[in-house]
């Protein structure tokens, strides 16, 4: 990777913040202008979501990759390990530090600026279906990143990386976070698309279980993924 690594911690940092400040910030808006309509509400939410995520990955891949989430850093690395290609080990701890504390927060900037409460989520989340959902969405989300990185369709990863988080909105019934540090920071607002303290621990649990289920069927779909790990999600410059 050409960039520094200061210079991709800023970008993850960036990213993660504003990605947060997405999913909740248009969560506020959807309650405010459709109030009592929920279906509306996800509608108005995913869509904000998949096109914030295409445009963060588009502006900031080239720096960093554009991970904005723990459980694909720890992919890159695990999967690029023996090729020596991907981050290290001490890298994925950096980024998911970064990660976490931007979308920490991007979730106190967006209750700043639709002027609500800086408040804990009261909204409880781990049913059992919700936890084998973030399982179901983890998984394939990791799947589609390295499938495009091994048969060189990174170009793709903004469209298709959104849209897939966009559709696990519907077909998941955890709304699918697919991400640690998203889970975290959504804690910081007591809105439409916070989580609760006492969801994060199991939604994390499921999401690293997600973690490894993707990536043993990337390893079993596309052998030699490995080698092109340096250029998850987008190929720094």
């Amino acid at each position: 990777m050409n960039s520094s690594l200061p210079r991709r911690l800023l970008a993850e940092l960036v990213g993660s913040a504003l990605l947060v400040a997405v999913v909740v910030g248009s969560g506020i808006a959807a309650q405010e202008l459709s109030p009592g309509d929920t279906g509306l509400q996800l509608l108005e939410n995913s869509m904000a979501t998949v096109f914030g995520l295409a445009a963060l990955i588009l502006m900031l891949g080239p720096v960093s990759g554009a991970h904005f989430n723990p459980v694909v850093s720890l992919a890159d690395w695990f999967l690029g390990r023996r090729a020596g290609k991907g981050l290290s080990l001490g890298e994925v701890a950096a980024y998911s530090v970064v990660q976490i504390l931007g979308a920490v927060g991007g979730a106190a900037l967006a209750n700043v600026m639709f002027e609500v409460d800086q408040a804990i989520s009261a909204k409880e989340r781990a049913t059992g279906g919700h936890l084998v959902a973030e399982i179901v969405a983890t998984a394939g989300l990791v799947a589609l990143i390295f499938a495009l990185v091994r048969s060189d369709r990174g170009a793709l990863a903004a469209p298709a990386v959104g849209g897939y988080i966009g559709a696990a909105y519907w077909f998941t019934s955890s709304t699918s976070f697919a991400n640690p540090a998203v889970t975290i920071g959504r804690v910081f607002s007591d809105t439409f698309a916070g989580i609760a303290p006492g969801s994060v621990a199991p939604f994390i649990l499921a999401q690293l279980v997600g973690l490894v289920v993707g990536v043993l069927l990337i390893l079993a779909l596309y052998p030699g993924v490995g080698d092109k790990a340096d250029d998850a999600v987008v190929r720094p410059g």
